[in-house]
Protein backbone atom coordinates (compact mmCIF):
# COMPACT_ATOMS: atom_id res chain seq x y z
CA UNK A 1 0.00 0.00 0.00
CA UNK A 2 1.39 3.44 -0.81
CA UNK A 3 1.11 6.28 1.63
CA UNK A 4 -1.24 8.26 -0.83
CA UNK A 5 -3.82 5.60 -2.01
CA UNK A 6 -3.43 5.96 -4.98
CA UNK A 7 -2.33 2.05 -5.39
CA UNK A 8 -5.67 0.86 -3.89
CA UNK A 9 -7.52 3.37 -6.20
CA UNK A 10 -6.13 2.28 -9.32
CA UNK A 11 -6.58 -0.91 -8.20
CA UNK A 12 -10.25 -0.44 -8.06
CA UNK A 13 -10.55 1.14 -10.93
CA UNK A 14 -8.95 -1.45 -12.61
CA UNK A 15 -11.30 -4.03 -11.23
CA UNK A 16 -14.19 -2.05 -12.11
CA UNK A 17 -13.08 -1.88 -15.35
CA UNK A 18 -12.85 -5.76 -15.89
CA UNK A 19 -16.37 -6.27 -14.21
CA UNK A 20 -17.83 -3.44 -16.95
CA UNK A 21 -16.16 -5.90 -19.69
CA UNK A 22 -17.13 -8.66 -17.89
CA UNK A 23 -20.97 -7.77 -17.23
CA UNK A 24 -20.69 -6.39 -21.30
CA UNK A 25 -20.28 -9.77 -22.75
CA UNK A 26 -22.51 -11.22 -20.53
CA UNK A 27 -25.23 -8.79 -21.33
CA UNK A 28 -24.18 -9.78 -25.26
CA UNK A 29 -24.73 -13.53 -24.32
CA UNK A 30 -28.20 -12.82 -22.67
CA UNK A 31 -29.38 -11.05 -25.67
CA UNK A 32 -28.12 -13.05 -28.14
CA UNK A 33 -30.12 -15.55 -26.24
CA UNK A 34 -33.65 -13.27 -25.84
CA UNK A 35 -33.48 -12.88 -29.80
CA UNK A 36 -35.48 -15.76 -30.84
CA UNK A 37 -36.01 -14.54 -34.39
CA UNK A 38 -31.97 -14.41 -34.70
CA UNK A 39 -31.76 -18.09 -33.03
CA UNK A 40 -34.87 -19.50 -35.32
CA UNK A 41 -32.75 -18.02 -38.42
CA UNK A 42 -29.39 -19.96 -37.31
CA UNK A 43 -31.33 -22.34 -36.98
CA UNK A 44 -33.20 -22.75 -40.48
CA UNK A 45 -29.67 -22.20 -42.04
CA UNK A 46 -28.20 -25.26 -39.76
CA UNK A 47 -31.16 -27.52 -41.10
CA UNK A 48 -30.32 -26.47 -44.36
CA UNK A 49 -26.82 -26.72 -44.71
CA UNK A 50 -27.38 -30.18 -43.06
CA UNK A 51 -30.70 -31.36 -45.94
CA UNK A 52 -27.98 -29.58 -48.45
CA UNK A 53 -25.10 -32.13 -47.42
CA UNK A 54 -27.44 -35.18 -47.20
CA UNK A 55 -29.02 -34.66 -50.67
CA UNK A 56 -25.45 -34.55 -52.06
CA UNK A 57 -24.61 -37.71 -50.13
CA UNK A 58 -27.83 -39.22 -51.91
CA UNK A 59 -26.85 -37.78 -55.07
CA UNK A 60 -23.40 -39.54 -55.05
CA UNK A 61 -24.69 -42.85 -53.83
CA UNK A 62 -27.12 -43.26 -56.41
CA UNK A 63 -24.92 -42.16 -59.33
CA UNK A 64 -22.30 -44.84 -57.67
CA UNK A 65 -25.25 -47.07 -57.84
CA UNK A 66 -26.09 -46.24 -61.64
CA UNK A 67 -22.48 -46.86 -63.14
CA UNK A 68 -22.37 -49.97 -61.24
CA UNK A 69 -26.08 -50.83 -62.42
CA UNK A 70 -24.72 -49.45 -66.44
CA UNK A 71 -21.70 -51.95 -66.03
CA UNK A 72 -23.71 -54.69 -65.04
CA UNK A 73 -26.30 -54.61 -68.04
CA UNK A 74 -23.06 -53.84 -70.61
CA UNK A 75 -21.82 -57.08 -68.71
CA UNK A 76 -25.54 -58.79 -68.99
CA UNK A 77 -25.54 -57.70 -72.81
CA UNK A 78 -22.51 -58.43 -73.92
CA UNK A 79 -22.82 -62.56 -72.59
CA UNK A 80 -26.49 -62.70 -74.66
CA UNK A 81 -24.93 -61.08 -77.31
CA UNK A 82 -22.69 -63.87 -77.49
CA UNK A 83 -24.67 -66.64 -77.00
CA UNK A 84 -26.84 -65.07 -79.72
CA UNK A 85 -24.61 -65.10 -82.12
CA UNK A 86 -23.53 -68.81 -81.07
CA UNK A 87 -26.84 -69.61 -81.35
CA UNK A 88 -27.09 -67.63 -85.11
CA UNK A 89 -24.08 -68.91 -86.12
CA UNK A 90 -25.48 -73.13 -85.34
CA UNK A 91 -28.54 -71.93 -87.19
CA UNK A 92 -26.74 -70.81 -90.48
CA UNK A 93 -24.86 -73.99 -90.76
CA UNK A 94 -27.99 -76.14 -90.09
CA UNK A 95 -29.46 -73.97 -92.98
CA UNK A 96 -26.36 -74.23 -94.91
CA UNK A 97 -26.12 -78.22 -94.31
CA UNK A 98 -29.58 -78.68 -94.84
CA UNK A 99 -31.60 -75.78 -97.18
CA UNK A 100 -34.09 -77.87 -98.68
CA UNK A 101 -36.44 -77.58 -95.72
CA UNK A 102 -35.93 -74.21 -95.97
CA UNK A 103 -36.35 -73.57 -99.63
CA UNK A 104 -39.40 -75.41 -98.95
CA UNK A 105 -40.98 -73.24 -95.97
CA UNK A 106 -39.62 -70.08 -98.54
CA UNK A 107 -41.84 -71.47 -101.60
CA UNK A 108 -44.87 -71.97 -99.55
CA UNK A 109 -44.95 -68.28 -97.79
CA UNK A 110 -44.49 -67.33 -101.84
CA UNK A 111 -47.37 -69.83 -102.85
CA UNK A 112 -49.64 -67.99 -99.97
CA UNK A 113 -48.91 -64.46 -101.10
CA UNK A 114 -49.68 -65.65 -104.72
CA UNK A 115 -52.99 -66.69 -103.72
CA UNK A 116 -53.84 -64.26 -101.76
CA UNK A 117 -52.94 -61.45 -104.30
CA UNK A 118 -55.72 -63.91 -106.93
CA UNK A 119 -58.11 -63.51 -104.17
CA UNK A 120 -58.19 -60.24 -104.07
CA UNK A 121 -57.73 -59.18 -107.29
CA UNK A 122 -60.76 -60.77 -108.03
CA UNK A 123 -63.15 -59.48 -105.11
CA UNK A 124 -62.51 -55.80 -106.89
Amino acid sequence: MTGNGTGDTEALREEIRRTRVELGETMEALAAKADVKARLKESAEQAKERMREQAAQTVARVRGQAVRGVGMARAQAYEKGGLVRAQAYDKGGLVRRNPVPWAAIAAGAVATVVVLMIVRGRRR
